[in-house]
């Protein structure tokens, strides 16, 4: 026993170098958004984690949380799945859960199936399964569910804290006071009444090589064999006397997980040594362990009283996180002598790399260290004030030259060292078995933090503001003969020796040095291997002469460039990293990378430090699914969800706003799952890796689309990819009905334009019709104008004619009437009376000839043909002299020229026209002239 004993501890103490652990990935209860505490956990063959928790029960897909509540309301304490179902036990209620359609989980109880009703106020605690039957446990019962029959079996269990437990030889629990059970054929059979299972609570049953192994809460481990209890003589025990065990579970490989109350959990290998303690202080969300469980991947899920945490055992990395701010900025590390050493801007740290101690300082070296260099045995640290060599605890200042950058073997003598420093190149002298300040070298005082030699001899300098220079070095390495300097600039810049070369490295590309013609000229390979068409090399490469690798990083991975020993060309591996790893590692430009074991690597960061081993990188499968599909209208808030079973599902045109939600099961802490979606139908390309795991497309036209989704967990594509087919439907204004009724409205249009237009020339062309025929008739008409002017101008010439004619027999009466009467009066003067009285009758006979009226009235007809007519039918009653007279006065004759042509006197014409107004009955006012003017 003292012999495994020692042995124990001897493993203890190599195994637990420097306490690094295993990355720890945590959930708070706004997170997950449930409850604080988490009571059981369980995983689905499509790797989906399933939690008990007070809110209810909690389903994790990689991507996003879910919450279900309990039946009734109360905690879930247990889960377990069972193929495509999840049994839960909660406050007197369990059943099973089941994803519907939709891809959400319908509760069902199992309740009314029991022919044994429950005990008041029972509250199920465990839940295993065996075979065909999924035991339920209560602090009184364990209830055996057949799944085959849907019976229950029952089985008394009476304990003050359920615990039930299943190794290879069948199921186990523990009745208070009583001991150790065994159910077999559906009944319990004691298996052990030691006294130390009676006062002890067993928290745990496990299979190991040894036997049966029992945990107990305050005593720790005990060996179980034909129901005899020995105490299990490992290195652990002394640890587990002081810790309050509520927890455990026993992992893949052997080894134990110890969930505490107050102290966090405790990794305890399958021998019994303490791998890992940790708690809140190293990463734990919470010290107090519920529930554990190891999932398909190798994680160990914690199930705390605040939250959820997640070890990641399986990672190829492990991590040593300073949350007290002790150490700060790792820039470089070293394993020397039993110590491990890290230089950070805080000073130079130290702790056996065997000792679970925390780091202390080594005294006299508060400051900035740049590097860590073991040379010829010697280790050397580069710090702000001078140059240290190590050894132990104590570290013996050799220069106060300030700024030791890097320090480097001068080839082909043994007794001197380069170092570059903030203004120059200063040596180094062996003298005996120490190291001393030589001489600056002269003639260079450029800060030299990047230097090498050539082949020649001569030492390039790299300085990433001013370029690249060429030094010629006298003998005795005592100042600088020549200086050729090239403008070769870029962030990031480094210069390392790799493979009998000297590369310089930036964000611009690699170049090689040419030893032939001196200049630097770039590497097509190099800048291939490093510089990828969708990542460049961020920060400075690190070259790890002991292994022959070249380390660079980028955003998404860690890069080693290894020399192929076939065909001497580098071979690249990527080791992915997320995002916020890179932001971890601290000042740009500083960047290290150190080898602490076979293949295991040291990568400083800004709070301490992760280690990298090698050897547990590997290939995984995952696969990406769907996990919701939903659907909205433009003018709703709330999510519609679709059957995610459903092919070529079809949505109404007023769901065309799409979303999608999907998922990877992955849950390491540094391995970064990226999502590339392509909507076919609307875009045949896939879209820019995101971490994002869900997508909307809104306002999506008609017509039909399908959906494709891959993920890529680090650097490796999911093996599948998912993807969902539907179809967005015509709105009703683009369906077949509506086209057809557009066609027929078109066509009718169409009709109605053409009988428009139709009608329109037909218009335009009776139009031009009317207006050629206006025109004809405007030219007819003014043709027949002309021609009545004409006919008028005719008619007016023989109304002047005739008017002259009527003026002229007029005036011919008169002349002849006035001449008549003139003679008639000469000769009433005459002397003889009968010969004037014969004379006097003839020319009576010519003054009154009816002859000269009748030529005067055709002749006034001729000219005014329609006055007589007219005055005849006004007044009927006029006599033909009252005619004459009304003819005389048409003419505006006045009352001297009328007498004349009556043959009568003056007054008498006065007297005639008065009575002629009298037969006229012509109102005083209105003159008989202007009344007759106007007839």
């Amino acid at each position: 026993m003292r012999y495994i004993l020692g042995i124990s501890l001897f493993l203890y103490t190599l195994i637990s170098l420097a306490q690094e652990l295993p990355p720890v990935h945590n959930f708070s209860p706004t997170a997950y958004n449930g409850g604080n505490q988490n009571w059981s956990i369980s995983q689905s063959s499509e790797k989906y984690i399933y939690v008990g928790n007070n809110y209810g029960l909690l389903a994790y897909n990689g991507a996003s949380w879910k919450t279900y509540a309990s039946p009734n309301g109360s905690h879930i304490r247990a889960v377990k799945v069972v193929d495509d179902r999840i049994f839960t036990g909660c406050y007197m209620e369990f059943g099973y859960w089941s994803k519907d359609d939709f891809g959400d989980l319908i509760y069902e109880s199992l309740n009314q199936k029991l022919s044994t009703p429950m005990i008041e106020d029972e509250e199920f605690w465990n839940i295993i399964t065996l075979d065909s039957y999924v035991l339920f446990q209560s602090l009184q019962r364990i209830y055996i569910y057949n799944l085959k029959t849907e019976s229950f079996t029952v089985v008394a269990s009476e304990s003050t804290r359920a615990r039930i437990f299943k190794n290879k030889s069948g199921i186990y629990f523990q009745k208070s006071g009583k001991g150790l059970f065994k159910i077999e054929s559906g009944k319990a059979l004691l298996v052990s009444d030691d006294a130390i299972l009676k006062s002890n609570f067993i928290i745990g049953l496990f299979t190991t090589s040894a036997g049966a192994l029992v945990l107990t809460e305050k005593e720790g481990f005990f060996l179980l064999k034909e129901g005899k209890i020995a105490k299990w003589q490992v290195a652990i025990n002394n640890e587990l006397q002081e810790l309050n065990i509520y927890s455990s579970a026993q992992l893949e490989n052997g080894s134990f997980i110890l969930g505490t109350i107050s102290d966090g959990v405790y990794h305890v290998s399958a021998s019994g040594v303490l791998l890992e303690k940790i708690d809140q202080k190293k990463g734990l969300h919470d010290n107090t362990v519920l529930s554990i469980f190891e999932d398909l991947e190798g994680n160990v899920w914690l199930g705390l009283n605040n939250g959820i945490s997640v070890l990641n055992f399986s990672a190829p990395f492990k991590e040593y996180i300073d949350t007290v701010g002790k150490l700060g900025v790792v820039y470089t590390a070293a394993i020397y002598k039993d110590y491990l050493y890290l230089g950070t801007n805080q000073g130079l740290f130290y702790k056996e790399k065997s000792s679970n101690d925390d780091f202390k300082i080594v005294a006299n070296t508060n400051g900035q260290v740049w590097f860590l260099k073991e040379i010829d045995g010697v280790l050397f640290c580069g710090h702000n004030a001078g140059t240290f060599t190590v050894a132990g605890k104590l570290a013996t200042q050799i220069t106060s030259f300030p700024g030791a950058w890097d320090i480097k073997k001068i080839p082909g003598n043994d007794s001197l060292l380069l170092q570059g420093n903030y203004n120059g190149l200063s040596i180094l002298k062996k003298e005996g078995s120490q190291w001393v300040f030589r001489n600056k070298i002269e003639g260079f005082d450029i800060s030299s933090r990047f230097f090498e030699f050539t082949q020649s001899q001569d030492v390039l300098v790299n300085h990433e503001f001013k370029g690249v220079f060429r030094l010629s070095l006298d003998s005795s390495f005592s100042k600088v003969i020549k200086v050729v300097d090239a403008p070769v600039l870029g962030t990031g810049a480094s210069l390392v020796a790799y493979e009998k070369t000297i590369l310089h490295a930036s964000n611009n590309g690699v170049l090689r040095f040419n030893e032939k013609n001196k200049n630097l000229e770039k590497d097509s390979l190099f800048t291939s291997l490093l510089f990828e068409k969708d990542e460049r090399l961020i920060g400075i490469v690190v070259p790890d002469v002991s292994e022959d690798l070249l380390w660079a990083f980028t955003d998404k991975n860690i890069i080693a460039l290894a020399a192929n020993k076939f065909n001497g060309q580098p071979e690249v591996k990527k080791i992915a990293i997320p995002s916020s790893f890179r932001r971890s590692l601290g000042v740009l430009g500083f960047e290290n990378i150190k080898r602490i074991a076979v293949n295991t690597y040291l990568i400083g960061i800004s709070n301490g430090y992760i280690t990298l081993d090698l050897d547990k990188l590997r290939v995984r499968k995952f696969e990406i699914a769907l996990t919701d599909v939903a659907n909205k209208n433009s003018d709703s808030i709330a999510l519609q969800k679709v059957s995610l079973k459903d092919i070529g599902t079809t949505f109404e045109y007023s769901l065309n706003n799409v979303y999608f939600e999907y998922s990877v099961p992955s849950y390491e802490k540094y391995t970064e799952v990226n999502y590339q979606y392509q909507l076919i139908g609307l875009s045949g390309v896939w879209s820019s890796w995101s971490e994002t795991s869900k997508v909307a497309f809104e306002n999506l036209p008609f017509g039909e689309y399908t959906f494709k989704v891959r993920a890529k967990v680090g650097n490796e594509l999911s093996e599948n990819i998912a993807s969902y087919t539907f179809e967005i439907l015509r709105p009703w204004y683009a369906s077949n009905l509506a086209i057809l009724i557009y066609v027929l409205v078109f066509i009718a249009l169409g009709y109605f334009i053409h009988r428009l237009y139709r009608r329109y020339y037909r218009k335009q062309q009776e139009q031009l019709l009317k207006e050629n025929e206006k025109k004809l008739k405007r030219k007819k008409i003014k043709a027949e104008k002309k021609l009545i002017q004409i006919k008028n101008e005719k008619l007016n010439q023989e109304i002047d004619n005739k008017s002259r004619e009527l003026a002229i027999s007029t005036m011919s009466i008169i002349k002849k009437n006035e001449f008549l009467n003139a003679i008639k009066t000469q000769l009433q003067e005459s002397k003889t009376p009968q010969q004037v009285n014969s004379v006097i009758k003839t020319i009576d006979r010519n003054i009154n000839n009816e002859d000269d009226w009748k030529f005067f009235e055709d002749a006034f007809n001729n000219a005014d043909k329609e006055f007589l007519k007219n005055i005849k039918t006004t007044h009927p009653d006029l006599t033909p002299n009252d005619l004459r007279l009304c003819a005389y006065l048409r003419l505006n004759l006045s009352s001297k020229e009328i007498a004349p042509l009556l043959n009568i006197s003056v007054r008498s014409v006065e007297v005639k026209r008065y009575r002629l107004r009298k037969k006229m009955d012509l109102a005083h006012e209105m003159g008989l002239t202007d009344y007759i003017l106007k007839l």
